[in-house]
């Protein structure tokens, strides 16, 4: 009887076949979301015990470093003064701003693009313009064409500007509109916080002489002044009453301005006690003088202009 044999093994193992995974679908998944959980609780450890100052930064505001110190900001408008007249401007300004490294900006109606609004609007947009061109200045100083700087040894920065000096000109708790607005200026405001200082005249708070620290805070001033519900309002003054308009009802720019006396930075040629010229004033205006004319600009300025160019010369 034969009895068969075995199959013989072969000196050649098989192929080699992966072994199929242990692990279940199931428990892949659970490993998926036990790593992304851990991955999370790692990540909300990190911010929790991450530094604060590191969590509540903000951006430092850039610092303006005074150079120039002032930028000198006036308007020409070549429709309302003669050419003749506006040369005897600029010759003040730049003379000025020479004398004490300041630096001007002599803008002319038409240089921007005024969306439609009046070519008055200029000035806002040239302060504004003021502040791109010359971003380390620390003040920018608008002055309107109708008038001069007759007092060169005042500087803006210590005759005005200064913290310890804003304090003792600054009028405080008095009506923002003369003589009975509800609105009063700040009773507890300092000199070392005040943005924007102006005066005001029998008519309500005046833009043709007034000064704007450069920051942030200047920024957001002219941006709101120029905004286009002011611009398109159809204002008596245009931005002379959008100004007295934004400082009454916006309280982020009542609580920076400063109101001084007016012969400190704006006093006119004719006028009563506290607002007419005497010798020694920074500035003397105009306000009301017109392009030809016995009240011309040119022909009620004439006496002041030689008297500027005379102190000028000498100092």
């Amino acid at each position: 009887m034969h009895f068969a044999l075995p199959p013989r093994k072969t000196s050649q193992p098989p192929p080699y076949l992966p072994r199929a995974s242990r692990l279940p679908g199931l428990r892949r998944s659970r490993l998926k979301v036990i790593a992304l959980a851990g991955l999370f609780f790692l990540t909300l450890i990190y911010l929790v015990s991450r530094p604060s100052r590191s969590r509540n930064a903000v951006p430092t505001p850039r610092v303006p470093k005074g150079n120039p110190p002032v930028v000198l900001v006036t308007v020409l408008d070549e429709t309302k003064y003669s050419k003749a007249y506006l040369e005897t401007v600029k010759e003040n300004r730049m003379q000025y701003a020479e004398k004490h490294g300041y630096q001007t900006l002599l803008a002319k109606v038409g240089d921007y693009d005024l969306a439609g609004a009046p070519g008055s609007w200029t000035t806002v947009v040239a302060m504004r313009d003021a502040l791109t061109k010359f971003p380390d200045c620390h003040y920018v100083w608008h002055l309107d064409a109708s008038g001069f700087v007759m007092n060169p040894k005042l500087k803006i920065e210590e005759h005005i500007m200064k913290a310890a000096k804003l304090d003792e000109l600054m009028k405080k708790d008095v009506p923002v509109v003369p003589p009975d607005s509800i609105i009063k200026t700040f009773s507890h405001l300092k000199g070392q916080d005040v943005d924007l200082v102006l005066t005001q005249d029998k008519e309500g708070l005046s833009a043709g002489s007034l000064i704007v620290r450069n920051g942030e805070w200047a920024r957001f001033f002219l941006e709101t002044w120029f905004g286009p519900l002011y611009r398109s309002y159809n204002f008596q003054k245009a931005e002379a009453h959008a100004l007295e308009h934004i400082v009454q009802w916006h309280p982020t720019i009542l609580s920076r301005m400063a109101i001084i006396d007016q012969r400190v930075i704006n006093a006119y040629g004719k006028g009563g006690k506290e607002e007419e010229y005497k010798d020694g004033d920074l500035v003397i205006r105009f306000p009301e003088c017109t392009a030809a004319g016995a009240q011309s600009c040119e022909t009620q300025s004439q006496v002041f202009v030689q008297a500027w160019r005379r102190v000028f010369a000498s100092t």
